[in-house]
């Protein structure tokens, strides 16, 4: 029996980041869109949701969703059947990124999200083409859509978030890094630095993506996964 496959949302996202992936992978295995917005801290976020997901699992985070994705690891290494890391970091804010995050908090609480938004995600983080503008939309109604209150608490989260270069040395399940060649907020180097940690990796690098792969390569994507899925134990 395939094991359940549980998608974590990057900052600001929800279930339509993983929509081509949801729909193509749903159709041999039960799968999930776990919530990455319920705390102020990662280890809160990862210790709630352990409480509310399946006996094992394979999982498979984006961006922020990765960093909760290794969190959820280094507690509970025996649950996680499979890791699959998409456009993360596993290192911690430097006191400089940190601080730097806080007009963006100050700017959301303020009521201005949406310019907030469009100043943390701006058109480069995508792969130049026809679709960049169309996807750039998507992403900023998503995070409309979860709003000020959500943005506040993933900056909080992302600002105290633990290094994970530890865990990574410690993960001993199929596990595939997978990032976009163009991505400038969390680059190739990022993931190939994860994968020489990770003994049991495997690194794919799409050269037609940005940050947001699953949206800008949704096939690549989601043929990436199916191998991934498919790795013996």
């Amino acid at each position: 029996m395939a094991e359940p496959l549980v998608f974590l949302t990057g900052l600001m996202c929800d279930a339509r980041v993983f929509g081509a992936q949801l729909l193509e992978v749903s159709a041999d295995r039960a799968v999930t869109v776990a919530p990455t917005s319920m705390g102020e801290r990662v280890e809160q976020i990862a210790s709630d949701l352990l409480d509310q997901l399946p006996h094992r699992f394979a999982l498979a985070g984006h961006s922020m969703g990765g960093i909760i994705a290794m969190e959820l690891y280094s507690r509970a290494p025996d649950r996680v059947a499979r890791l699959c890391l998409i456009s993360t970091d596993s290192l911690a804010d430097t006191p400089q990124i940190a601080a730097a995050r806080e007009p963006l908090i100050v700017g959301a609480q303020s009521g201005r999200l949406d310019e907030v938004m469009r100043e943390a995600l701006p058109p480069d983080v995508l792969a130049p083409g026809p679709n960049r503008a169309g996807i750039l939309e998507l992403v900023h109604a998503m995070s409309a859509r979860q709003g000020p209150d959500v943005f506040v608490r993933q900056m909080r989260a992302l600002q105290r978030r633990p290094d994970q270069q530890a865990t990574l040395r410690k993960i001993s399940v199929p596990t595939l890094v997978l990032c976009g060649a163009q991505d400038m907020l969390t680059p190739v180097k990022r993931h190939v630095f994860m994968s020489e940690l990770i003994p049991t990796a495997t690194l794919r690098v799409l050269d037609e993506a940005g940050h947001f792969p699953t949206l800008e390569a949704p096939g690549a994507v989601t043929e990436a996964l199916r191998d991934w899925l498919t790795i013996p134990h």
